[in-house]
């Protein structure tokens, strides 16, 4: 599995390419196209980076656009990780959200390879609930039983507080000033 996900988002991070191509060697790439009408371009330009830089390519919801553009694999949000098992092809990464233990569990029980929990930390995201922090996911990773990756608030000075906790690696929009 990757060290780190770098999951897109339009609003703050609008050249997708540009942090791309500073992502750090064998991370991966979420893109999140949230039904983009340049979905597919953009997705084939960022399978292009990813192959040039030595990365992974994950879409988010879109089983059909990661096949078509030849993806490492997909992202599911919390709702379709029951789908995990049936998306799952060759030499793809399937991963799930999570928002709780019990949605971790049941990520991996249905067969994501990874769960992402957010939010570990603050964030400003929309989709962010309040943040566990990183005793709480500790204890969550200790319980879960395959690989967990936190999100949310994950920055520079955070993602030192997360070192103990057992992760597998991280997962952020602003990870590391990236």
């Amino acid at each position: 599995m990757p060290p780190l996900l770098f999951f897109t988002d339009p609003e703050r991070t609008p050249d997708i390419e540009d942090a791309a191509r500073r992502l750090p060697r064998g991370s991966a790439i979420v893109y999140r196209s949230f039904g983009a009408a340049d979905a597919e371009t953009r997705a084939r330009g960022l399978v292009a980076i990813a192959r040039r830089r030595g990365l992974l390519l994950l879409i988010g919801a879109d089983a059909a656009l990661a096949a078509k553009v030849g993806a490492d694999g997909v992202h599911l949000p919390e709702r379709l990780a029951h789908r995990a098992r049936l998306l799952k092809r060759p030499g793809w990464i399937v991963t799930a959200a999570a928002h709780s233990a019990l949605a971790a569990r049941r990520g991996l029980a249905c067969g994501a390879d990874a769960v992402v929990v957010s939010a570990i930390f603050a964030s400003n995201s929309p989709s962010a609930g309040p943040p566990i922090g990183p005793l709480r996911l500790a204890q969550l990773v200790r319980t879960t039983g395959g690989a967990v990756y936190g999100l949310g608030g994950i920055n520079s000075k955070t993602s030192r507080r997360l070192m103990p906790a057992g992760l597998v690696g991280l997962a952020a929009v602003e990870a590391l000033r990236i």
